[in-house]
């Protein structure tokens, strides 16, 4: 038995700020609507009826980056569309989240070897934070995947970082490094 217990009524709840923030946000993920190639058909799945992401608190698709805080890459991410991709990413507010949805998404799936127009990765264009493997993935493991956002949103403490720069691809398949300015 603690010094805490008893000294309040019954049905009080004590928390930090910290934790409280963590869990209104976790509860209330907003995704943008973003699908590029097959994948896209099985996100759309999962805000149907017989998959039901709104009980994850998701079910709010944005169709503008600035209202949302998920991105969910479905499909094959080409050199042409790398910069779209990125641009929308910038646009997000802060805190924002990646979901990299599919083999294509993950690695360039089968158009990896002789595909010179794919990107190998959309961790070269944006920072990703589940990697959600199939081809294409079932609407569970989205769903597996929105769970493993929600545990990192639980598990983020309010502290001031530096921003990760991460360079656009290039049609060689190399990127550039970023230019690092000292002010």
């Amino acid at each position: 038995m603690t010094w805490i217990d008893g000294r309040f009524e019954e049905n009080v709840i004590t928390t930090t700020l910290e934790q409280a923030l963590n869990w209104g946000q976790q509860a209330s993920v907003w995704p943008m609507t973003f699908g590029l190639a097959c994948c896209a058909i099985e996100m759309m799945a999962v805000g149907a009826s017989r998959y039901d992401i709104d009980r994850f608190g998701a079910g709010a698709f944005r169709a503008t980056p600035r209202q949302a805080d998920l991105m969910i890459v479905a499909g094959t991410v080409t050199y042409k569309m790398a910069s779209r991709v990125r641009r929308l990413w910038e646009q997000m507010p802060d805190p924002k989240y990646v979901i990299a949805m599919g083999a294509c998404t993950i690695g360039g799936g089968p158009y990896f070897k002789y595909g010179y127009h794919v990107v190998k990765g959309v961790d070269l264009v944006v920072p990703v934070d589940v990697y959600v493997p199939g081809c294409p993935p079932r609407p569970e493991a989205l769903l597996e995947g929105l769970m493993r956002i929600q545990d990192k949103i639980r598990a983020r403490k309010l502290t001031k970082g530096s921003e990760e720069v991460l360079p656009i691809p290039h049609h060689s398949g190399y990127v550039k490094e970023p230019e690092i300015v000292l002010a």
